[in-house]
């Protein structure tokens, strides 16, 4: 009889709602797919933890690939730059941006480029980049793509394809990092978080790279969730998402990003991101 009570206890556990929910997150690849699959799916089992739900990563090829999972409700989550953040909460009504790193308040942009080029580190912008070859990130990267996009404009009074040689988009910052460094592109723009990682973990040579300008501090990476999250997973379920993601503290976690921490975010901390992007023509 106690035996029979045990199996449908945990008949009616297994079958509950709440069990059977799954949360699916995502995030932007905006650099070596390795290293985010180590990196994500530690933070899956820290949200199911403190969810008390199934949480899982589910990797996409591209950061459109990412905005499109957001809207066709296959994540419910995702880690985005500031631009695809945008983009992909115009696509859910409600849709909110929860949480970013302490440092994305004030992101920055590296412009970067092969010594053989002759090209010296400047607090201006570097003018003398006219001609070269140049390569981008991801064509929806905020660092990679927006804000320099913007600066090269300000500055040249003319489209990037106009100002250099050669425009490419490399698809990641890790890419760009590697396709400057062995000359394939003269010039490119890069995630300063991701070259910083990079030159500490050795994959850089100082002898071969130099960072020539550094862009104005932007707001950048956020956490973002769909506006239906309450009316799947409970009344309050979207705020125990941000509770957990701003009660990060596990020193192993937050250094995958790399963050000190989490903060507090809402859309309107990347309304200069959705303008700048408008002014560029990369939204309407």
């Amino acid at each position: 009889m106690i035996r029979f009570l045990q199996l449908s206890i945990c008949f009616l556990f297994l079958s509950s709602p709440l069990f059977a929910l799954e949360l699916q997150f995502t995030a932007i690849p905006d650099q070596d797919t390795s290293r985010l699959e180590a990196r994500f799916s530690k933070v899956a089992d820290y949200l199911s933890k403190q969810l008390g739900v199934k949480v899982r990563y589910i990797p996409v090829k591209s950061y459109a690939a990412s905005i499109q999972a957001f809207k066709e409700d296959e994540v419910q989550l995702a880690w985005f730059g500031g631009l695809s953040g945008v983009q992909a909460r115009r696509t859910n009504p409600h849709a909110a941006a929860l949480a970013q790193g302490k440092e994305d308040q004030e992101f920055i942009t590296y412009l970067i480029a092969n010594r053989n080029t002759g090209l010296k580190a400047s607090e201006n912008f570097p003018m003398s980049i006219i001609g070269k070859t140049f390569t981008f990130g991801s064509k929806g990267s905020t660092s990679g793509r927006l804000m320099p996009e913007f600066y090269i404009r300000q500055n040249f009074k003319k489209a990037p394809r106009k100002v250099f040689h050669k425009v490419g988009f490399s698809g990641d910052h890790s890419k760009t990092i590697a396709l400057v460094q062995s000359g394939a592109y003269q010039v490119g723009a890069v995630n300063y978080q991701v070259y910083e990682q990079e030159l500490k973990d050795g994959k850089i040579d100082p002898k071969k790279v130099v960072v020539l300008w550094k862009t104005p501090k932007y707001p950048d990476y956020n956490w973002s969730v769909r506006g239906d999250v309450d009316a799947k997973f409970g009344a309050g379920f979207t705020a125990k998402i941000k509770a957990a993601l701003l009660g990060m503290k596990d020193p192993e976690l937050l250094s995958s990003f790399p963050r000190s921490r989490f903060i507090a975010a809402d859309n309107q901390m990347y309304k200069p991101i959705e303008d700048t992007a408008t002014l560029i023509g990369l939204l309407r």
